[in-house]
């Protein structure tokens, strides 16, 4: 067949996380700053793409066409991504990687990720490309960064879980062909769906809020907000009104609803029954008895 099974992804997903987890620090960390890149590529470009749409679901759905473009670098080139890693739990709960092993690598990873992220946030904001449209684009980046520092706590943490639980699925299904076309659809209809639907990504966000707090900096393009909407995008903001929960929902959706389920699945070892003692002892003499 050209694809895999569910149980032999379950499989494969384990002797990954074993080679992800064996990596050198160097290898991981350069592969993860290219991660936080290409997810930032594709979160930039989705942001230009629906910058002047009138109706926000049809934006998002075409944001959505874009976005997963990020993904499939990241999937087809290679590299380490801090919200598909969290399907080494996979690795973990067969006993094949090490908890500390695993922490390592998510570790490792997401501040790449980040470093990534800021890169490309930096290298926009020096493009000139945020006065496009008469500087609606720049605006359109700061209403983004200030709509995801403006959830509450829980919001961001649930629209955490369903977001990585869509992205891992991406990356289950890529993971299921073995081909190229077959791992871009693979990836494609999920990520298309969790954009429209508006989840939050903790790697996406770190160039999203970083972006809008350097769009911001321009007054041609704050002076469209009031300047406490503004003042809001800070540091403290970011990691507080943002990271924090979604990354922790980011773990629960892959970790849990994708990972953990598909382990209980297809990997765990089923529990022999155990014989008690005195069952086998009194065996014969019931046998004699017939």
């Amino acid at each position: 067949m050209g694809f895999l099974t569910p149980p032999e992804i379950a499989r494969s997903m384990v002797e990954t996380a074993k080679k992800k987890a064996s990596l050198s620090l160097s290898n991981m960390f350069a592969l993860a700053v290219l991660a936080g890149a290409f997810i930032a590529f594709g979160a930039e470009g989705s942001t230009m793409a629906i910058h002047d749409f009138p109706l926000v679901g049809l934006g998002k759905y075409v944001a959505g066409l874009i976005f997963g473009t990020g993904l499939m670098m990241v999937i087809v080139g290679g590299a380490e991504l801090f919200t598909g890693n969290s399907l080494m739990t996979t690795g973990l709960l067969t006993g094949e990687v090490t908890g500390g092993r695993l922490l390592r690598n998510w570790v490792i990873v997401y501040l790449g990720n980040f470093a990534g992220a800021l890169i490309v946030a930096f290298l926009m904001s020096g493009s000139g490309l945020w006065g496009t449209t008469d500087g609606l684009l720049g605006q359109v980046v700061v209403k983004i960064a200030l709509g995801k520092v403006g959830m509450t706590w829980s919001q961001a943490f649930i629209r955490g879980i369903l977001c990585n639980w869509l992205v891992c699925m991406a990356v289950w299904l890529a993971a299921a062909s073995k081909d190229v076309t077959g791992k871009i659809l693979g990836v494609f209809f999920p990520i298309m769906l969790f954009i429209t639907s508006g989840f939050e990504h903790s790697i996406a966000n770190m160039y999203y809020i970083p972006a809008g707090n350097l769009a911001a900096r321009d007054p041609a393009i704050s002076a469209a907000f009031p300047a406490s909407k503004i003042d809001s995008l800070t540091w403290g903001s970011l990691f507080v009104k943002n990271l924090i929960p979604v990354t922790l929902g980011n773990i629960i959706g892959g970790a849990l609803f994708v990972a953990g389920f598909y382990w209980f699945a297809y990997l765990r070892q089923p529990v022999v029954p155990s014989v008690r003692v005195e069952t086998i002892k009194k065996a014969p003499t019931q046998m004699a008895a017939d």
